[in-house]
């Protein structure tokens, strides 16, 4: 988990900077002057949080915010905004960013809203890594178990099932074991959310 700081602004940069380093996060902070200087260094794929100034010269915060979204990084960002900036750090939240604060910020607030981003951003991390598990266990189906899981988890009885794939219900009953084990599941309210997991990112995999 990183903590980046991303602002023109030397002062600002440093005592941000200084002000963390007070707390438990002393070690994964790092500082950019500007947007290109942070893709330089290519951490889109780590986790945390992204302290971004709106008002910067060549990358604006919004054009850093846009790409670091359309990466699908599991960085969450906090913009910095001026009193002038507010609407346009409003507009960034439905751009993707998870809150934005006001400069000067009091050390607290800063604290506590870092705090809450790399909380986020962790979550964020661990539902990727659960969708990419459940998308890879998914593909261990067959063609036709995949047909019959399609229809479970639309609610289908195993006899209606078995019409329209035109096969017999103790077919369907096979497939459906066979598919409870290669998912490594043991209901069907599991299935359903390894289901959904792996196509929309909608449903956890939570205990039954």
């Amino acid at each position: 988990m990183y903590v980046y700081i991303i602002d023109d602004d030397d002062a600002v940069r440093e005592s941000t900077q200084l002000l963390l380093e007070s707390t438990d996060l002393s070690e994964i902070i790092k500082t950019f002057p500007s947007g290109d200087d942070f893709f330089s260094a290519d951490l889109l794929g780590t986790t945390g949080c992204v302290l971004l100034d709106i008002r910067m010269p060549g990358m604006n915060g919004v054009d850093v915010l846009k790409k670091i979204k359309a990466e699908k990084s599991n960085l969450t960002v906090v913009m910095i905004s001026g009193h002038g900036d507010i609407p346009k750090a409003v507009e960034t939240m439905k751009e993707g960013a998870y809150s934005f604060i006001e400069k000067p910020f009091s050390d607290i607030d800063i604290i506590n809203v870092v705090t809450e981003a790399l909380s986020v951003s962790q979550t964020s991390h661990e539902q990727a890594e659960l969708r990419q598990k459940a998308e890879a266990t998914i593909s261990k189906l067959t063609p036709r178990e995949k047909e019959v899981l399609d229809k479970l988890v639309e609610g289908l009885l195993n006899k209606v099932i078995a019409y329209e794939l035109g096969i017999s219900t103790r077919t369907v009953e096979v497939h459906r074991a066979r598919i409870m084990e290669k998912l490594e599941v043991k209901s069907l309210p599991e299935m359903v959310r390894l289901y959904f997991l792996a196509g929309t990112g909608d449903a956890t995999l939570a205990p039954v």
